[in-house]
């Protein structure tokens, strides 16, 4: 079999390593390792492969902490140090930067992370029913699968959620609609934890009992959805909290349905926050736009400065939740919510949104480009960007300073999802504000 030593780690935290001029990107291989690896994939330019044999290994090499590690596709870094984890993702954003968007950041921040386990406050799971397994499996994916992993924990998820996964599925093993039930959503609020069943087939009088039953001595709150998100409906018990998260650094709480988009991380996504309103610096009097601004998460923090802003969202759902969010905290008077396709921006609609001093931007994975490209010569002085894929905020700051005329001043990693290849950041745009 051959062997290789890795060099680095991509976008999937797989190790690279270059053969006779070609890439081989290595699953489960980490820098620095000396790796015998099995091909599975062989295209011109490159090839996919997994490790057979650790020979070298690396210092920051550690034992998964999962039972589940390298056949539940949830996580893929667990064998690499938690530290180490960071580094490599704050090298991958300086990469894409210096390669995608030949730039560099003037400053790189501290980076923002915290506990790497029991951090998922939001998952979705699915459901099979696999009589050869011994009934209902409920779980993550399989890596590069459609079968679900045979999960009996999972370190990622709140001990009381992983201790909940087996008797789940002993209980929808009882349910008459056990194969009907493809989707369990979960959201952990500040009061309750809400279970959402994807219902394709409203369950029996005997199924009701079965939830009740398994709601009352869990302490969770069930919801049925029988068709798209905006479908699903609390079930049992009819009473009880909202779903809510809390930023308590700005005394703001925001109220969610749990189909709605939130952080999955809560306390990383408050230090984010955080960071977020020390960049943008709001002051009274200014105006400010909040692009992507979904229901609210950094809005309202925004409008605690004093600062009028515009929250701008393609969902009127989440606009609509923004709102009441945004008067449940006194800021109604504040802050102002539109509905509009950011993908599709162009100058003139940019325009009509009125004059922006400042400008906070958190879009998806796609990123900002056609908004980026339809900001005008006495728009924003000043962008703070929330990023959740490096190669779309590199090419969107590749923009933002070759053609629009800011300086990026600084960038760093969010350790949103540790163990995960997943990277997010948060870079700061600046240039003269106009005269």
């Amino acid at each position: 079999m051959p062997t290789g030593i890795i060099a680095a780690l991509d976008h999937e935290g797989r190790g690279l390593t270059v053969v006779d001029g070609k890439t081989i990107f290595i699953e489960g291989a980490l820098p620095g390792e000396r790796v015998e690896y099995a091909v599975y994939r062989r295209k011109p330019s490159y090839e996919q492969a997994r490790t057979l044999r650790v020979i070298e290994p690396s210092s920051d090499r550690v034992t998964p902490r999962c039972p589940h590690f390298g056949v539940c596709g949830g996580c893929s870094m667990q064998h690499l140090d938690a530290e180490a984890q960071v580094a490599a993702k704050q090298r991958l954003l300086e990469d894409n930067l210096r390669h995608l968007g030949e730039i560099r950041a003037e400053q790189l921040y501290a980076p923002i992370h915290g506990q790497a386990w029991a951090y998922r406050f939001r998952a979705r799971l699915s459901v099979r029913l696999v009589p050869k397994k011994g009934g209902v499996l409920v779980g993550f994916h399989e890596r590069k699968s459609s079968y679900v992993a045979d999960m009996r924990q999972c370190e990622i998820l709140p001990p009381h959620l992983s201790a909940m996964l087996l008797p789940l599925r002993e209980m929808i093993g009882e349910l008459s609609i056990r194969d009907r039930l493809p989707q369990i959503e979960i959201a952990v609020g500040e009061q309750v934890t809400a279970l959402v069943l994807r219902v394709l087939e409203a369950p029996t009088a005997e199924d009701e009992v079965l939830l009740r039953d398994f709601s009352d001595r869990h302490g969770i709150v069930f919801y049925l959805q029988p068709k798209g998100p905006a479908t699903a409906y609390r079930f049992h018990p009819l009473a009880g909290p909202p779903l809510s998260y809390l930023l308590p650094d700005f005394d703001v709480e925001h109220f969610f349905s749990p189909t709605e988009f939130t952080q999955v991380n809560h306390s990383i996504n408050r230090v984010l926050v955080r960071r977020a309103m020390t960049l943008l610096a709001a002051q009274p009097g200014e105006r400010i736009g909040d692009m992507f601004c979904g229901l609210g998460n950094f809005t309202l923090a925004i409008g605690r400065s004093g600062a009028d802003v515009l929250g701008v969202e393609g969902s009127p759902e989440l606009v609509a939740r923004a709102a009441e969010n945004a008067a449940a905290n006194g800021l109604a008077g504040r802050v102002e919510y539109r509905v509009a396709n950011l993908f599709a921006a162009t100058a003139e609609s940019v325009a009509a949104f009125g004059r922006l001093d400042k400008l906070l931007i958190d879009p998806p994975r796609d990123g900002a480009l056609e908004l980026v490209k339809a900001l005008a010569d006495d728009g924003p002085w000043r962008i703070v960007y929330i990023s959740c894929s490096p190669p779309s905020l590199a090419r969107d700051a590749s923009i933002l300073v070759r053609q629009k005329g800011y300086r990026l001043r600084g960038a760093g990693v969010v350790n949103m999802f540790p163990n995960t290849s997943h990277v997010e950041s948060i870079a700061l745009f600046e240039r003269p504000p106009a005269a």
